[in-house]
């Protein structure tokens, strides 16, 4: 136990991939804590046999989280310390955590956080968009229609976005994000420090062109800015000319949405929106 009257919760991060981005400070506190709290003790067992360390575990995920976070209470109460990990990177960033870390701070236990490799930081700082103003969302619904609904939430949203997905999902999310977010720029990163590490840069259309990828992912997307907001009005202005030439509002707004990469039925809501029809 560290200095103090009271017993210390670690909040480790751990390697995303590549295993020799462990800290030294990270292998000397799974090895002198008491217990190590795993999201899933089978997948840490790897990362704790390589180092050849013995350190008891336990689990600690989203199916269990309040029963354990009492046992957890428990150990620390006894003035055993303890490291939460997840299965890789940093615990609590899209990972159970959070109900523990409230009520260890309302026993007022001491926590501490040992840094280490952030899958949403590497993907961002390689980018290519910008990186002074930014916001984590992480994992979008499962739902489709609700999913929808939390992007419609962010189209407004100025600074860069950063999303977790997973392989099974994420061509309909880069579907999803076309028709809500239009003709953006944006970066799919895969498979951060593993052996097929990859970045796909392009626009989120060039990006629904993608198949089959497999591994974990996060995906950056640019920010809404004025200047695309003039661009909207910009389009608006052509779906009008048509419209005026015979053609039917929502033919028109698809016709001028296939022209500029843009989604068709988005410009005919904001169409319908501004009473144009």
């Amino acid at each position: 136990m560290e200095p103090g009257n009271k017993a210390t919760l670690f909040l480790v991060a751990t390697p995303i991939g590549n295993l020799s981005e462990v800290s030294q400070r990270c292998l000397d506190v799974l090895r002198n804590v008491s217990v190590i709290a795993c999201e899933d003790t089978r997948n840490s067992a790897k990362l704790l046999s390589h180092f050849d360390i013995h350190t008891r575990t336990i689990t600690y995920h989203n199916f269990n989280e309040r029963q354990s976070a009492k046992g957890i209470l428990s150990l620390l109460e006894k003035g055993e310390d303890v490291a939460l990990i997840s299965d890789a990177g940093y615990p609590l960033i899209s990972d159970p955590g959070y109900l523990l870390v409230n009520e260890v701070i309302e026993q007022g236990h001491k926590i501490v956080t040992v840094s280490g490799p952030n899958a949403a930081l590497n993907a961002l700082v390689a980018s290519g968009l910008p990186t002074n103003h930014y916001l984590f969302y992480g994992f979008l619904n499962a739902r489709s229609s609700q999913a929808k609904k939390e992007l419609e939430a962010l189209k407004s949203f100025p600074y860069t976005l950063i999303f977790y997905e997973a392989p099974h999902r994420i061509e309909k999310t880069l579907s999803l994000m076309t028709e809500v977010f239009g003709e953006r720029k944006a970066c799919l990163a895969r498979e951060l420090t593993k052996l097929h590490e990859e970045y796909h840069r392009g626009t989120l259309k060039e990006l629904c062109l993608l198949h089959d990828l497999k591994g974990e992912m996060v995906l950056i997307v640019e920010g809404c800015s004025e200047e695309k907001e003039t661009d909207t009005a910009d389009l608006l202005k052509q779906v009008d000319l048509l419209v005026k030439e015979g053609l039917r509002a929502k033919d028109a707004a698809k016709k001028v949405g296939e022209t500029y990469g843009v989604s068709g039925n988005r410009l005919y809501q904001n169409y319908l929106k501004e009473g144009r029809e």
